[in-house]
Formats: structure tokens, C-alpha cells, sequence
């Protein structure tokens, strides 16, 4: 059974922000973290992972990524803060 992510990084407790989806959450965000793709998340130094689902559907996936995608930014802010009140970076414990 696959597993896939859809999560969301951001530079700082409430700065900037970016939602992604990916089927190996450890790898991409070790990918952000260093800088390994040039873009929107090494542009703004987006490198804490501060929350993510998984889900076994690609499709599901990939459609939660896009809803998230259009929240506006107070939805996404209190989503993090009720999973992750303290905007710890998850990484460490994947």
C-alpha cells in the first residue's frame, strides 16, 4: 500500500507558507530543507515542516493539495495551529 502527503511548510510561525503533496514526505522536505530544487520554498527559505495528512489515494492526494491551495490564509493558519499549536517542525519525527 502507497501512502501519500499532502503538507504544508513555512519559513516561520505565521510567515510565508507553501502546501505540497508528494508519496515520500521525508525526502521532499529533506529536499527544502537543503535547497536541493531551486524555487518557490529556497526563494523564501520555507524549510519547517509544520503539518501534513496521509492518505493511501493519489487522487485524494492531489485534490486535498489543490483545496488547500485556494484556502485563504486564515483557514491554513488555524488548521496548523489545531494540529501544531506551536508550529514545531515536524520533520525530526518522521
Amino acid at each position: 500500500m502507497n501512502s501519500y502527503y499532502v503538507y504544508i511548510m513555512t519559513s516561520k510561525r505565521n510567515g510565508t507558507l507553501y502546501v505540497g503533496v508528494t508519496n515520500n514526505l521525508k525526502k521532499r522536505v529533506w529536499q527544502h530543507k537543503n535547497d536541493i530544487v531551486e524555487g518557490f520554498t529556497s526563494r523564501y527559505e520555507v524549510h519547517s515542516l509544520v503539518y501534513f495528512e496521509e492518505t493511501s489515494n493519489v487522487d485524494a492526494a492531489i485534490t486535498r493539495e489543490k483545496q488547500l491551495k485556494k484556502w485563504n490564509r486564515a483557514w491554513k493558519l488555524k488548521l496548523i495551529e489545531n494540529k501544531n499549536p506551536n508550529w514545531k517542525d515536524l520533520y525530526e519525527e518522521l
